[in-house]
């Protein structure tokens, strides 16, 4: 606890420290103020504002200081019409129907990964400078990852990444990829043209390349051999165990929907993480607070995220939702960016309203079953329920997919039931890699301070007690009239599968 209270107080000290050299200079914080008049004193004030956010209390973003239609900064970016479109897409989908409070959206959560994203960039420069000594100045480095931060959901449709699974992928594109197309066709020029970040001005001849800022959102693959290492590094802050995106949507969403009011300790996490030249590196004594994180993302991927609610409402969207999608937004989406600008909740929520008295037999259908998912009206009710573990369905499981299961399920059924209508729902999540030493994108160097030792090794001793994979296997049925059955079918189905924790509804 005193190691904590000490730490904090160093934070605190550095933070105040350079935001005191930030307004009123270096002479200012080694001795007395600088005397400076009035209209001196309201132009420290000049190109920076603040976001009240229930995280963080406040948030800096930059702001023109001339009015000039040449300068472009952050608040051109959130106030563009594809930052204001993630007002109207809920970062929940489904779980903000059981968590009522969880009525944040992709914009909060993306205002809130800048700041978290700038405030590891300022963190982590001069580690950064001393492996890759071609860095760009600090305050280019920290803006780069501020707009990064900004922008990595802003390809993100309805119902987030429901969207990618059950429409997205009959095109072969994800949100990301859409994202990078938004970034680079229709931000490009705003992001190409910004100059400096809170902290103050780029060095001479520095500026933002869109493409480079496409390049950290991106899940990392081996067609970028052309990047700078230091710009590599950095998307270890995008693309890894802990990053910029999953901290903030951890706190985040755990705040809002009132799961816990202190799930992550951010602020030792990012005290206690650098780079050196194996990579991101988190020293030893950070460890705890990364076994925290880790813990703290597996209980709200089992409470939150999979809620047994959650996936049956789910279960009924997806039997609606491809095809309500080809309505509304016929054809690939990455071929008509102008058109997925207008592509959100709030939209398809008037769309589907509208087709309740619609001619068209279809549109009625799907009104009608969307007015259900409206009303909450849970089609599905959960059965059975079973958690298994990677090391389990690497052993014996004999199906991979929830049909295979269903089929199974329904030979172990008394005949008079095996045409009674049930799902099979697999809901999997990877709370650490599953081989940590060999996913280099998700693995963690460890310092060692008394051995001086840089090494991905204790990640086996870190991870021991923390499965590499979760697979959540419910059954749900339209009543609970043979929930008997079904559980003793799907135990039959999952026999193979030895000291599975299973648990009878």
């Amino acid at each position: 606890m005193e190691v904590k209270r000490e730490m904090a107080g160093v934070l605190s000290f550095r933070i105040h420290r350079a935001r005191d050299r930030l307004l009123f200079g270096t002479e200012y914080c080694r001795s007395e103020p600088m005397k400076k008049t009035p209209t001196e004193y309201a132009g420290l004030y000049q190109g920076i504002a603040l976001i009240a956010d229930p995280i963080y209390r406040y948030a800096s973003f930059t702001v023109p200081t001339t009015g000039g239609a040449d300068e472009k900064t952050e608040k051109d970016l959130i106030d563009s019409p594809w930052l204001q479109r993630l007002r109207r897409i809920f970062q929940l989908q489904s779980a903000r129907w059981v968590y009522p409070a969880a009525e944040h959206t992709r914009f909060q959560h993306s205002l809130g990964t800048m700041h978290t994203a700038g405030e590891f960039g300022r963190h982590l420069y001069g580690s950064l400078k001393e492996v890759c000594p071609d860095v760009p100045s600090s305050n280019c480095v920290e803006e780069l990852l501020r707009v990064a931060g900004l922008l990595h959901d802003v390809g993100h449709g309805p119902y987030g990444h429901f969207f990618d699974d059950h429409f997205l992928d009959s095109f072969g594109v994800t949100h990301e990829d859409l994202g990078r197309l938004i970034i680079t066709r229709k931000l490009g020029r705003v992001i190409g043209r910004i100059r400096r970040s809170p902290s103050g001005p780029f060095s001479k001849g520095e500026c933002l390349d869109p493409e480079a800022v496409a390049f950290l959102i991106k899940m990392p693959d081996d067609r970028d051999p052309a990047m700078p290492r230091w710009l590599h590094l950095l998307r270890q802050l995008f693309s890894g165990t802990y990053t910029v995106d999953n901290l903030d949507y951890v706190q985040r969403d755990a705040f809002m929907t009132g799961y816990s009011l202190d799930i992550v300790d951010i602020e030792r996490l990012r005290f206690y993480t650098f780079y050196s030249k194996e990579g991101l590196t988190l020293h030893q004594a950070g460890v705890s607070a990364l076994s925290r994180f880790l813990n703290a993302r597996l209980n709200l991927y089992a409470n939150v995220y999979f809620h047994r609610t959650t996936r049956a409402l789910d279960l009924h969207l997806q039997e609606i939702f491809r095809e309500t999608m080809a309505q509304i937004l016929p054809g690939n989406p990455a071929e008509a960016l102008d058109r997925y600008l207008d592509c959100d909740e709030w939209r398809l929520f008037a769309e589907v309203r509208q087709w309740l008295t619609d001619a068209d037999p279809q549109k009625q259908r799907l009104g009608r079953e969307w007015d259900k998912l409206h009303r909450r009206e849970v089609k599905w009710k959960m059965s059975f329920s079973a958690e298994i573990s990677v090391e389990k369905l690497q052993k014996g499981t004999r199906f991979s997919s929830a049909a295979a299961y269903e089929e199974q399920i329904r030979t172990c059924l008394p005949g008079p039931l095996r045409k009674k209508p049930f799902r099979v729902d697999l809901a999997t999540q990877d709370p650490r890699p599953v081989n940590p030493m060999a996913e280099t994108e998700k693995r963690i160097n460890i310092f060692n301070p008394a051995t001086g030792i840089t090494s991905p090794e204790p990640l086996r001793e870190i991870y021991r007690f923390i499965p590499a994979r979760v697979v959540h296997f419910r059954v749900f049925s339209l009543n609970h009239d043979h929930d008997e059955a079904l559980a003793r079918a799907a135990e039959d189905a999952l026999d193979a599968v030895e000291e599975t924790s299973r648990t009878n509804i």
